[in-house]
């Protein structure tokens, strides 16, 4: 996707300072492109000041998505905080906002820039935001295993389905094959219309969510689901195994729910007698399988919300969530602690921080355009398609 350059604006790109994972990267990569430019210091004592004013100088104009996974010093300017498809969505109902900041990574702001209108403006704070989830399959590799899969004779058995999590890219590819989108939450719901279409599901690009909703919720078995590598030849299968599988899971991963383990699960149940264990659907098949419930973010959000008091909670997803939950609760005596004693933030979620939200806030008072996230028109009717089937689903 490309940073766009309007006509009307003084486009500015994203201060090199605060983006060395985007040096000298791919365009296309979710981890952005090089773009120089000058920060305010992140010790300024004034940047809360200073994001309060710009927003208030911009008052409608601007609609700022807060990700439940952002740091709580750039969720307090949040309009609305959700999860990637929800805050997309929520952009779309905001037609009157001409500019979207979204304070997440680079998919769920294209994902954002497909759902509103042409003449709303969709901004990330740091291009170099982006999801080593959906870094993992590129289209490239997909349309590679696309050729793998039709030289096995299977091709036009086969239905993508696509996680959330995935480039425009991704969700056009998936758009062109007669697939569909999919959440953590409806990734059930999802896989069953699929399996309506074909008798195989193509599901990128995160392994764990595949393997855990075809196991957990469809009721198949392990030796259902192969995986398939883009860094290997025909993905390292066979065309048997291929023509043998239902799933062919993409050899993707999220590297905050993939450290998570058995041993965590293990250890966190010695120490605190009468937990209960809650993970994302991204986490590996063996913690799914080991913890007392499983779910999506808003569906953790949701049952701790719903927990009596004095209850006790370790959960399996991203730190700055868990913390925020764990003093949010904290008053009503529920205990809430992070599955695992290592310390885990996503790093590239976190590369939204204060500095670089009052800069974009500061930049678009000032009529200056930054950062704009803007999916071409091609990519975007497709990927508009697929997003729009899941939408469809019963």
């Amino acid at each position: 996707m490309t940073t766009a350059q309007p006509q009307e604006l003084d486009v500015q790109p994203t201060p090199l300072a605060l983006l060395l994972l985007g040096r000298e990267a791919d365009p296309r990569s979710e981890r952005g492109v090089e773009c120089p430019g000058d920060l305010p210091s992140p010790s300024d004592p004034d940047l809360v000041a200073r994001a309060r004013a710009a927003k208030e100088r911009l008052g409608d104009k601007v609609f700022v998505l807060g990700h439940h996974y952002q740091r709580d010093e750039v969720i307090q300017f949040a309009d609305v905080t959700g999860d990637s498809f929800k805050l997309a969505r929520d952009a779309a109902a905001r037609p009157e906002a001409e500019y979207i900041v979204f304070c997440g990574v680079h998919f769920m702001a294209e994902s954002a820039d497909i759902l509103t209108g042409d003449d709303q403006k969709v901004v990330l704070p740091d291009l170099a935001a982006g999801c080593s989830m959906a870094d993992m399959a590129t289209a490239e590799q997909v349309a590679e295993c696309w050729d793998v899969l039709t030289e096995a004779g299977i091709a036009e058995r086969v239905v993508p389905v696509s996680y959330m999590n995935s480039s425009a890219d991704i969700k056009a590819f998936t758009g062109r094959h007669g697939g569909t989108i999919c959440t953590s939450s409806n990734a059930e719901r999802a896989l069953e219309w699929a399996f309506e279409q074909g008798d195989k599901v193509l599901f990128l690009p995160d392994q764990h969510l595949g393997r855990n909703t075809a196991v957990r919720d469809l009721g198949m078995s392990l030796e259902d689901c192969v995986l398939y590598n883009p860094h290997k030849p025909n993905g390292g299968l066979t065309a048997e195994q291929l023509r043998d599988a239902r799933m062919i899971l993409w050899r993707g991963h999220c590297s905050v729910h993939g450290r998570f383990s058995l041993e965590s699960v293990e250890d966190v149940r010695a120490r605190i007698p009468g937990v209960n264990v809650l993970v994302h659907p991204e986490c590996r098949h063996e913690v799914v399988a080991a913890a007392d419930q499983v779910g999506s973010t808003e569906y953790i959000i949701k049952a701790l919300e719903a927990a009596p008091a004095g209850s006790k909670w370790a959960i399996g997803t991203e730190l700055n969530l868990v913390r925020r939950l764990a003093n949010r609760f904290a008053p009503e005596g529920k205990e809430i602690v992070f599955l695992d004693r290592t310390v885990c933030f996503c790093s590239t979620m976190n590369r939204i921080d204060l500095p670089h939200l009052v800069w974009t806030l500061e930049s678009l008072a000032d009529g200056k355009l930054v950062n704009r996230i803007e999916v071409d028109p091609e990519t975007e009717r497709y990927a508009k398609l697929a997003l729009e089937r899941m939408l469809a689903l019963p």
